[in-house]
């Protein structure tokens, strides 16, 4: 199980986007099955947004920059 502190985007899509994510010790996860795995509650302290049509991995609110899961 990772956390928000563990998991990194990549910004790799052509606008930047995370189309990946990098998650310590376990390397890089496509967009799509880590919003899966967030979705069925495998990791804490994150959360899926839907943004037209596509999910993406945000962190849970707090007052943490470190937590953020984009740089």
């Amino acid at each position: 199980m990772a956390t928000s502190k563990s998991i990194t985007g990549n910004e790799d899509g052509s606008n930047g986007e995370n189309q990946s994510y990098t998650i310590i010790g376990r390397g890089e996860v496509s967009r799509a099955r880590l919003a899966r795995e967030v979705d069925a509650g495998m990791h804490d302290g994150v959360h899926t947004v839907e943004v037209n049509g596509t999910k993406y991995v945000r962190a849970n609110p707090n007052q943490n920059t470190g937590d953020n899961v984009d740089k």
